[in-house]
C-alpha cells in the first residue's frame, strides 16, 4: 500500500533530501508532488519554505490469525463423570526373570556420500583491448588533455579516445573510477563538457565527444527507463501528474523516450536549466 510524508526545506531539493533521510529510501523509490514553491520573500520577510509530498509504498500488513479455541477433552470428561471411590491395587506375585536372548549385531550398511556439487567459478572479467591512438590525431590530442586533467586531480585513471559514427568516444580505465563518475555521474558530465569545449576552441568543425567509465552511461540510462515507467504507472493508477527530479537534457531525453509510446501517459519538460524537469501526466 503507499503512504504520503509531507516534507518542507529552503529549496525543493532539500525538502526531497529532509524526507529521503527520515524514511530511509532512496530516490528513485518514492514519487515527489510539489505543494509549494519556495518563496525568498522581501528583506527577508514573507520567505516560504519549499513544500513537498513524497509517496512511497510500504508492505501491507499481514492479516493476525485468531488462535483456535481449543478445548480440553480430557477436562470435559472428567467434568461430565462423577469422581469414583479410590481402590487400591493389589500387589502382584513377582514373576521370575528371564534373560533375554542377545541379538545377533547385524552390520550397519555404510551411509551413501552426498556428491557434492562442483562449485560454479566466476565468470573471467573480459578486459577491452585499446588501440594506441594515431600520433597528432584528434584523438590524441583528447587523450593528452585528459591525462593532464586528471593528473591534477590526483586521479590514477588512464583515458582511451576512440573515434565513433557520432564523434569520439572516451573510455576511462583503472583505479578511482566511482570517484571520477561523481554523484549520479555528474563528475563525469563536467570532465566531458570541459573536454568538448577545449577541442572545440580550435577545430573548424563541431566536435562531440562523450566520456564514460565501467559502462555507467548504458547502467544509468536502463535505471532511468525503468523508473520513468514506474512512475508512469503510479501515475496512472492515481490519474495525477508527478514531476521528476531536475536532469539535464540527455537524462531528459531517455525519459521522454522511454514514456512514449505508453497509453494515456505524457511528458513534457518545465522550468529551466539546471533545474528543468519532466512532467509525467495522465490524458484520457
Amino acid at each position: 500500500m503507499e503512504k504520503t510524508y509531507i516534507s518542507t526545506g529552503k529549496t525543493i531539493d532539500l525538502a526531497i533530501e529532509a524526507a529521503l533521510q527520515t524514511l530511509n529510501l532512496e530516490r528513485d523509490s518514492v514519487s515527489v508532488m510539489v505543494l509549494q514553491q519556495a518563496k525568498t520573500g522581501f528583506l527577508g520577510f514573507g520567505a516560504q519554505n519549499a513544500k513537498i509530498q513524497v509517496t512511497y509504498e510500504v508492505p501491507d500488513p499481514e492479516p493476525e490469525e485468531k488462535p483456535a479455541e481449543v478445548k480440553s477433552a480430557l477436562g470435559a470428561a472428567s467434568r461430565s463423570k462423577p469422581k469414583q471411590a479410590y481402590v487400591a491395587p493389589r500387589p502382584e506375585e513377582p514373576k521370575p526373570q528371564t534373560k533375554p536372548a542377545a541379538k545377533a549385531e547385524q552390520p550397519k550398511p555404510p551411509m551413501p556420500k552426498k556428491e557434492r556439487a562442483p562449485k560454479s567459478e566466476p565468470a573471467p572479467k573480459i578486459v577491452k583491448e585499446f588501440t594506441p591512438a594515431p600520433s597528432g590525431s584528434t584523438e590524441e590530442q583528447i587523450e593528452i588533455f585528459l591525462k593532464g586533467l586528471l593528473e591534477h586531480m590526483g586521479a590514477k585513471a588512464v583515458p582511451h579516445c576512440e573515434k565513433g559514427e557520432n564523434g569520439y568516444h572516451v573510455e576511462l580505465t583503472g583505479e578511482d573510477l566511482g570517484y571520477l563518475i561523481g554523484h549520479r555521474g555528474d563528475t563525469l558530465d563536467a570532465l566531458q563538457h570541459l573536454t568538448t569545449y577545449v577541442m572545440n576552441r580550435s577545430a573548424d568543425s563541431r566536435i562531440r565527444v562523450s566520456i564514460d567509465a565501467e559502462d555507467y552511461r548504458e547502467k544509468r540510462e536502463q535505471t532511468l527507463a525503468r523508473y520513468a515507467r514506474k512512475k508512469a504507472q503510479h501515475v496512472l493508477k492515481a490519474r495525477r501528474r508527478t514531476t521528476l527530479e531536475p536532469m539535464n537534457a540527455y537524462e531528459r531525453h531517455i525519459v521522454h523516450a522511454a514514456l512514449q509510446d505508453m497509453e494515456n501517459i505524457t511528458t513534457h519538460s518545465v522550468g529551466s536549466e539546471p533545474n528543468r524537469r519532466v512532467v509525467i501526466e495522465y490524458v484520457k
